[in-house]
């Protein structure tokens, strides 16, 4: 499981794009969204944290991965 801070996530639309983001390239993935906290967590059958944090950045919305704390 990774997850990823996007500031930059607004609007239901932005959610959208971001989610189409990362299953174009993780078709397995599955995508929860907290809008309000600008919070995306990808889990499944996902590659590299890397790989899904620069589609979404080339998607327009700039993602930062979020370090899991003990």
């Amino acid at each position: 499981m990774h997850r990823f801070k996007v500031d930059q996530m607004g609007c239901g639309g932005c959610v959208k794009s971001v989610t189409r983001a990362i299953i174009d390239i993780e078709p397995e993935a599955q995508v929860a969204v907290d809008l309000g906290a600008k919070l995306v967590t990808v889990s499944g059958a996902v590659g590299p944290a890397g790989h899904i944090a620069r589609a979404v950045t080339a998607a327009g919305y700039p993602a930062e991965q979020v370090r899991a704390t003990a």
